[in-house]
Order: C-alpha cells, then structure tokens, then sequence
C-alpha cells in the first residue's frame, strides 16, 4: 500500500515547512505578514512590489524555509496590512521603509538577508542604508538602484512627475486597470498563458478598495524621489559592498538587463543571473530563484 512517499524519498526529505500568518503592530500600523522556518535561522526578509504583496512569495516561502527563517510582510497600502485612519499615514518611500524599519524592530530582527523586487527595493535600501549592520545579502530581483534599468515603459509615470496634473494622474490611473495589472504579469514571458490568475487578480481586488487608487498613484508620484536617491543607494554598495545577488528576468520592461548588470559597477563581486522571463520572474521561475538563493545566501 503506497503511503503518499515517492519511492526512495524519505519522510524528512518530503516535509513542505508550514508557512504561518500573522499580524503586528509596528509604527502605529497593523502589518500583516507571512512566515516560515525555524526561529533561530538566519532570517530572509521578503519585500515585495507594485502591485503585489506578500502573495507573490507564496511559492518561494516553502523553498527556503527548511535553512532559513523566511519573513514576508504586506507594505502599507498593499495586501492586508492595515492602515487605521487616525494614524495619518503619508504614503511614500521613506515612510514605508520607516515602517519596515519598526516591523523589523518589532520582531526582534537583529540580523536579515534582504529579497527586494520592484517596490521593495528603494524600500529595503533605504531600510540598509539605515542600518547597514543588519543586512547580512541582498537578493535584488528586478530591483532598481540604477538609472539605466529604467526602461520606456516609465515614460507616462515620468510625465506625471514632471507635471502632476490632474490628466497625467489620470493618464497613470488609466494604466491600472485589471487588464494593465495582468500585462505586468505576462509582458516579457515567452509563454504567458502559463501564468496563474491568483496573483493579478488579487491584486487588481487590492487596487480597486475605496480609496486604495489614490495611494497608489501618490506613490507613483513619489517613485520620482528612488531615483534621486540612486546615487546614495550606490554609494552604499561601493562602501558597504553587501554580498549581492541580482537576478533578473531579462524580458522587464520596466527594469531592464542593463540595471542588474550595473551592480558590479559599485560592487565588483556581485553576482548576475538573468532569467528568460519578465517581471514577476516568480511566476515562472521560482524553482531556479530558489536554488540560486540557497546557493547564495549564509547558512549561519
């Protein structure tokens, strides 16, 4: 009688880790995040991106989570955190990595690798730049610190930052809708009918909350103020040379090849993996993300 154990396989070798949810309070928001892994591994802290959340990980958590203490949590604005609105909350990058910074705090977390993707880039380096001996790696995929990974589809959001009027906020607000979110999904991937509706379609549930809209599109506005700071987030690799992993689906059309290899610029022992996928290069390659993870990150 089969008991469900591939032949040869032992029952340690098949044990999938549980990935848990929680919430907490941090910074006066109620953050809610998901974890795996045991609690006195090194821990990987996972930012997501525009338009996601915490979701987005929901393959890779298991993956990592028998070496590594994996924590991934919902940015405000995003997923199920919530906001409540007697806390004012500005939505920008430098309060979602104030936050970030207190989530961390709340949760006792002396040391982590950071996975930053999209969004959770200029979150996350802001979060190292604060505190530069808390980040033990990097893992950049499809995370922006370089102009030249800035890719044309940037062009109506740099409109809007150069003239925030009401019509090119409204020409970013036409960008999202549910069709626009699932492109961001399936541009660039040689076989975009293999990827799952879960992801887009929750997001664009997210994105279409009362309210919900017009934080993404301050944030939009804000993104103007990463790219100021890229020359500072570079400046932190060149001083602090944190271990680096960049891999990067080379099919992004909004960050391109050229910003993964422009890593070993400021930090000549980067590493540079290219993916043949686009953005969302968990949607079609978290088998490969994973094993370069595993292979990259310290076990101790």
């Amino acid at each position: 009688m089969s008991n469900g154990i591939a032949s040869g396989a032992t029952p340690a070798e098949t044990h999938i880790p549980q990935t848990s949810i929680h919430t907490i309070q941090a910074d006066g928001v109620n953050i809610f995040y998901r974890e795996a892994g045991p609690a006195n591994a090194p821990v990987v802290l996972l930012l997501h991106g525009f338009p996601a959340s915490s979701f987005q990980y929901r393959e890779l958590i298991p993956r990592l989570a028998a070496k590594y203490r994996v924590i991934a949590p919902d940015l405000p604005g995003f997923g199920f955190t919530e906001v409540p609105a007697e806390r004012h909350y500005t939505y920008s990058f430098d309060a979602l990595a104030h936050t970030i910074t207190a989530f961390t705090e709340a949760l006792n977390l002396k040391h982590y690798a950071l996975y930053v993707f999209d969004y959770g880039a200029p979150t996350g380096l802001r979060v190292a730049m604060a505190h530069p001996e808390r980040v033990t790696a990097i893992v950049s995929q499809n995370g922006n610190a370089y102009e030249e990974g800035l890719g044309d589809a940037w062009a109506p959001i740099r409109h809007y930052w150069s003239d925030p009027s009401s019509a090119n906020r409204q020409a970013v607000r036409d960008l999202l809708t549910p069709e626009g979110l699932k492109s961001q999904y399936t541009e660039g991937v040689p076989h975009p009918e293999r990827i799952k509706p879960e992801g887009y379609t929750l997001d664009a549930a997210m994105i279409a909350r009362p309210g919900n809209m017009d934080i993404q599109l301050d944030l939009f506005l804000d993104y103007r103020n990463n790219v100021k700071l890229y020359p500072a987030f570079q400046q932190y690799f060149r001083t602090h040379k944190p271990p680096t992993l960049a891999i990067w689906g080379k099919h992004d059309p909004f960050f391109l090849q050229p910003g993964a290899e422009a890593f070993r610029r400021d930090n000549p022992n980067a590493q540079v993996q290219l993916l043949d996928t686009g953005h969302f290069a968990l949607e079609t390659h978290v088998e490969e993300i994973a094993t370069a993870m595993r292979a990259f990150l310290p076990t101790a």
